[in-house]
């Protein structure tokens, strides 16, 4: 499996974005679950490094703003892989 595939696997869960229809393969979910906790690790360490993340709670805007952004999405992808494995969403 290529880079390539691998992003393929989570572009296909970005253009899906509101879609609880249909269902979501095995790599289709944890290809999205890795490339979200990679892009979240990011943000997280860019709030950290730009010095605008509240030290109480180690995360910053960066990293809320992508939460907020993915929030539907990741329920989404779920709902879709509950689908897949026969679950009602």
């Amino acid at each position: 499996m290529t880079c390539s595939d691998l992003s393929d696997w989570y572009l296909k869960v970005l253009k899906q974005y509101a879609d609880f229809t249909g269902r979501a393969r095995r790599t289709e979910y944890w290809m999205f679950a890795l490339f979200n906790i990679i892009f979240a690790s990011v943000a997280m360490i860019l709030d950290n490094v730009l010095g605008i993340a509240v030290q109480s709670v180690g995360y910053g805007p960066l990293y809320g703003l992508y939460v907020l952004a993915l929030f539907i999405l990741g329920l989404a992808v779920a709902v879709r892989r509950l689908h897949d494995v026969g679950k009602s969403g």
